[in-house]
């Protein structure tokens, strides 16, 4: 009780403190700017760079391109030799561990000022939830969060692990003896036998706060279900908040509820190897503009963006904050106190409010499907399912999209949808037809390629009952971090998944 009650004092507390900054946005951005740019200036990326005669945004853009990993692989092999004051000042004292596509391992540095906000971050989502909602609740009780292994590779120059198990290591002392699952099972590399340990563990404790993303999280459930024989909500009294990131809730909503038997809270978090870039801070939506999360302006982080459908174009544009406009899908480039210097981090986003600065995240700008011109982007077809779901009782347990360009029989091209279901349509039929008519309305390019004879109406795959997990646990990426790309524009994924016949 005590603990409950100093939690909503010190989430009042804090919430007047992270507002401070959101109503002072584009200050803040300009202080964070100069602040990295004279942080910099003696460094091997600031010297080549002419960090000492960059003054406003438009010299740092004249004098630093945007850059992917493969931009910085340069710098970053000098600090893994153990170099110092390259990309920033000093050394990092971690590399988070990332699975690249293109660039196979990614080591994305982590420096004594970029840390505190990693950490931080969570925190302050939390706190601002309390002060919103007085729920304070969650605190008194036991707090699980399923993540990837703690353990770090310190053979190298710079510490190596992944992010969620580097951060493990920061959890505050006070937090220790309600946070689950135990150091020995956090260590497990198997998914799924380190699932059936979480669930021995945890089945007999008091459980408030459940973390993760939300696939695998779903597959805790379902393995505690199926070991206690009850429902989540009923094994579980008093959980009340659920924490995610990674990918979008609202494709596992019904069927997570179901699961729980009970709808309770939910805090969405942005986090990433790169940094912590937003959280929901609001559960109470009066208008569109409290929806999304609040991006993050005071964090070591300064923010540029350029129009994701003029992205690949050699003559797109960069701008600040402060041009940005709502219902723009952007990719999101970031310069760090961790040394990422106009970094395209991959991410495209949507601003939903401008005071204070509100995102949802949109896809990634390398998976989508313009194989026609049509560039759907991940927003578009979560939305266009989730329209179809609703007051339905079909459940969803994952899915992805790809196109077919050569389709058998000399039939038109078309978007195939591979959808492992829970709960099935009892019209498959209808179920396309309310999928199709959205995405026409959600990506007007579509509609004019299904108008012109260019494309035929989506089709349906059914994938076999966990034939998701057998993927990814095929290419090694079952559970962690690890999710599935809602859409591609090749079929390289959906090649290797198993479909009912």
């Amino acid at each position: 009780m005590i603990k409950s009650i100093l939690a909503r004092v010190y989430a009042t507390v804090i919430s007047r403190k992270v507002y401070a900054w959101a109503n002072k946005p584009v200050i803040t951005q300009k202080k964070v700017f100069h602040n990295l740019i004279r942080e910099a200036k003696l460094t091997s990326f600031g010297k080549d760079h002419h960090f000492d005669k960059i003054e406003t945004y438009e010299h740092f853009k004249k004098n630093v391109p945007v850059r992917d990993y493969e931009g910085l692989k340069d710098y970053i092999e000098k600090v893994k030799e153990g170099k110092s004051d390259i990309l920033w000042k000093g050394k990092p004292i971690y590399f988070a561990k990332t699975s690249g596509t293109t660039s196979g391992a990614k080591y994305i540095p982590i420096t004594k000022e970029s840390m505190p906000y990693q950490i931080a971050a969570a925190k302050e989502a939390l706190l601002l939830y309390i002060a919103e909602t007085g729920n304070s609740d969650f605190v008194s009780g036991k707090m699980i969060f399923l993540q990837g292994s703690p353990e770090i590779d310190d053979d190298n120059p710079v510490k190596t692990g992944r992010l969620s198990g580097i951060v493990a290591h920061y959890v505050p002392s006070y937090l220790q003896k309600n946070r689950l699952p135990s150091w020995e099972t956090n260590c497990i590399d198997d998914w799924e036998t380190k699932v059936d340990n979480i669930v021995k563990e945890t089945a007999v404790e008091d459980l408030r706060l459940i973390s993760g993303i939300p696939s695998w999280v779903q597959m805790y459930f379902e393995k505690l279900i199926t070991d206690q024989g009850k429902k989540v909500g009923e094994i579980f009294p008093n959980f009340s908040l659920f924490v995610y990131g990674g990918v979008n809730y609202e494709p596992y909503r019904q069927n997570m509820e179901d699961l729980i038997g009970k709808k309770v809270d939910s805090i969405e978090l942005f986090p990433a190897s790169e940094g912590f870039f937003a959280y929901q801070d609001k559960q109470i939506k009066n208008s569109d503009s409290d929806k999304g999360m609040l991006l993050l302006l005071n964090s070591g982080i300064f923010y540029e963006f350029i129009e994701a459908d003029d992205f690949f174009s050699d003559s797109h544009e960069r701008i600040s904050l402060k041009d940005v406009k709502l219902g723009i899908n952007y990719v999101i480039i970031i310069s760090t106190n961790a040394g990422l210097w106009a970094y395209n981090i991959g991410d495209t986003i949507e601003f939903t409010s401008l005071k204070p600065y509100r995102i949802i995240v949109t896809g990634r700008i390398k998976h989508f499907i313009s194989a026609f011109g049509e560039h759907v982007i991940g927003k578009e077809v979560e939305q266009s399912l989730q329209k179809a779901t609703l007051g339905t009782n079909i459940k969803i347990k994952e899915f992805t999209v790809a196109p077919q360009v050569n389709p058998p029989s000399g039939e038109l091209p078309y978007h195939e949808w591979f959808i492992e279901f829970e709960n099935e349509p009892k019209d498959m039929g209808d179920f396309i037809e309310k999928i199709d008519l959205e995405m026409q309305v959600q990506n007007s390019y579509y509609l004019d390629l299904l108008e012109g004879k260019i494309l035929k109406q989506l089709v349906v795959s059914k994938v076999i009952k966990n034939g998701f997990d057998q993927y990814m646990r095929s290419i090694g990426k079952l559970g962690g971090q690890n999710k599935i790309p809602r859409l591609a524009n090749d079929r390289k994924i959906v090649d290797k998944l198993e479909v009912v016949p």
